[in-house]
């Protein structure tokens, strides 16, 4: 018996509790990626940890889900995003439980990675059924509430992070998703629809490459700084360039083949899509990159709290949260690529200021100030920039799209931590902790340019 599927797009009485859904989760896993940087310390001095271990608490995460985004993004379009969403969702909420009741530092390293490969699961959903669901004049409006919840999570993660480690103890920052895991699983079950599937099967070479060119340069970035750059890091990282090379190739054998790619080559040849995924590769940049030397400087140099150090998040967070949505409906009407370039342009100026008063020392009432420019800037990026970037695929490629934006982003967020904790490094020997995180901030503040610049490259999208 034949499968009914719903027309696209869906009434938007019926879009917008999808979309509600949808977002418990995207909110939930990006508030994974910062929160818990200001638990390092705890997080080191409770366990016994080294070094080292505390930055795989991270790393282990950010690998599982980086890795398989290609993948899963496929396999939201072969098997339904409704499904794979939700098994991602219970993978990572049961992972979460086993973190918080993790004994050691290698039960919750271990725990940690296959919470990221819940998240890799879920993530290339959100944005391919927003883009289905929604009708391509009001996408912009869904994807700035989208932009919302991005905005909140990577910003309200230190903040949260600091009143939950200083008030109830680290533990709770991972048992804080197992209610959200429950609340968001039943509220797709039941108003996220189901979509027909692609019936070609995805080509297994190209899984296979995918994953040994991402895996292979994501570690050698983790590893590199820590392995001092010693010859096996330049190999993996030429391997994975290789092993890149040689999936670009097997896409189109693939087609060729009557096999499904993961990344369909023609997908670059719509100009906004491959402009904005520059965009959001600068970005995960700036927002992976920054949050722990922020938090360290205030923490080490000027003595905060993990609390008092996390509340200076506040004024990014509401002012994202309030702007947003309303940026989001300006991108149905105006460029979204004038747009996202102003907000890259706001957002650099502010790293350059945080830089700055970092290398002279400053905090209190200047931080403050500097995170309100902050928060303006991130609230005219996020849905400009995907609005721009999705806007003109058509609906077969958009598990395709999704999961090649959620990887760039990966990729530019493991980049980030990557190069500014080897700026760090570089620099406390000579310069002293304070400034060497002021320095460390102003690479982000350099890269965001870029933002700006294929921001304003790209074209006005061409109506339907």
């Amino acid at each position: 018996m034949s499968q009914t599927y719903p027309q696209m797009p869906l009434e938007e009485r019926k879009a917008w509790p999808a979309l509600i859904a949808l977002c418990i989760g995207f909110f939930m896993i990006l508030l994974d990626q910062t929160i818990v940087a200001v638990a390092t310390p705890v997080l080191q001095s409770s366990l016994g940890a080294s070094y080292n271990e505390v930055i795989w608490v991270t790393s282990a995460y950010l690998l599982t889900f980086a890795v398989p985004l290609l993948i899963t993004g496929r396999l939201g379009d072969k098997f339904g995003p409704k499904n794979v969403y939700i098994l991602g969702m219970v993978i990572f909420t049961v992972s979460s439980l086993a973190c918080g009741f993790a004994p050691n530092m290698a039960m919750l390293i271990l725990a940690r990675a296959v919470q990221g490969f819940g998240a890799s699961l879920l993530t290339p959903q959100t944005m391919s059924v927003i883009n289905r669901i929604f009708a391509r004049e009001r996408r912009g409006a869904a994807l700035g509430v989208w932009g919302t919840t991005a905005g909140l999570a990577t910003l309200a993660g230190p903040m949260l992070g600091g009143i939950i480690t200083t008030t109830v103890g680290w533990q709770w920052i991972f048992f804080i998703n197992v209610p959200l895991g429950v609340i968001s699983v039943i509220a797709v079950a039941r108003w996220v629809p189901r979509f027909k599937p692609i019936e070609r099967t995805i080509d297994g070479l190209s899984m296979l490459l995918s994953v040994l060119a991402v895996s292979s340069f994501i570690f050698a970035l983790q590893e590199g700084e820590r392995a001092q750059w010693r010859w096996y890091i330049w190999a993996l990282m030429v391997g994975g360039v290789l092993m890149a090379v040689l999936f670009v190739k097997q896409q189109a054998r693939a087609e060729q083949r009557g096999k499904e790619p993961l990344a369909p080559l023609s997908l670059f040849a719509i100009r906004n899509f491959s402009l904005g995924n520059i965009g959001i590769a600068v970005m995960g940049f700036a927002v992976a990159g920054t949050p722990l030397p922020v938090m360290l400087y205030l923490q080490q140099v000027h003595d905060y709290s993990a609390l008092k150090a996390g509340l200076f998040m506040v004024p990014q967070a509401l002012i994202s949260a309030v702007l947003s949505p309303f940026v989001g409906r300006m991108a149905d009407k105006v460029s979204p690529g004038r747009l996202a370039a102003l907000g890259f342009s706001v957002l650099s100026m502010s790293f350059f200021l945080l830089g700055a008063a970092m290398i002279v020392g400053l905090a209190g009432g200047w931080f403050i100030a500097i995170m309100v420019i902050q928060g303006l800037g991130n609230s005219v990026i996020w849905a400009p920039n995907s609005t721009s970037t999705m806007r003109d695929l058509p609906l077969r490629l958009m598990g395709a799209g999704s999961g090649v934006y959620n990887t760039t982003r990966q990729v530019g967020s493991v980049v980030g931590s990557a190069a500014v904790g080897a700026v760090l490094q570089w620099r406390v020997q000579s310069t002293g902790i304070g400034a060497a995180y002021g320095q460390a901030i102003l690479l982000a503040a350099a890269v965001l340019i870029i933002g700006v610049l294929s921001s304003l490259a790209a074209r006005e999208s061409q109506r339907a």
